[in-house]
């Protein structure tokens, strides 16, 4: 669905979704913190979608289009950007089907965090910025 273009939402969805992933990273992982921590890594990466979407004044219905927005991105990663669509997946299961991660879960999840949000972070941003200028 086709909205307003909003860089001002973008840029705080961004901001946001930085100091979350921040703190998650603090996060000891363990049993039973394994399913917040990789909720909170898809939201952070799902917000930096949305972000983009909101950008470029697209309205997004579900969680396909932002995760797809990412996956897209012509960025260089250690690890391969698909794994987020995974992710995504993984979060729908312990949402609404009771599924309980695992600790390597999550640490892997972690670990694939660690290793390219930033670079997502940044390419984002730069993407935003260049949608603001006239």
């Amino acid at each position: 669905m086709i909205m307003q273009k909003d860089i001002k939402k973008a840029l705080s969805l961004i901001e946001s979704s930085k100091r979350d992933i921040e703190y998650t990273f603090t996060l000891s992982v363990s049993a039973e913190s394994a399913n917040t921590i990789i909720r909170n890594v898809y939201e952070c990466f799902r917000m930096l979608g949305e972000a983009l979407l909101t950008a470029k004044g697209i309205k997004s219905e579900d969680h396909i289009l932002p995760i797809g927005e990412l996956i897209s991105l012509k960025i260089s990663t250690s690890r391969p950007l698909n794994l987020l669509d995974n992710l995504r997946r993984l979060r729908r299961n312990i949402n609404y089907y009771g599924y309980s991660a695992t600790a390597a879960e999550a640490e892997d999840i972690l670990n694939f965090a660690k290793s390219c949000f930033n670079q997502v972070f940044k390419e984002v941003k730069k993407q935003i910025e260049s949608l603001s200028r006239p």
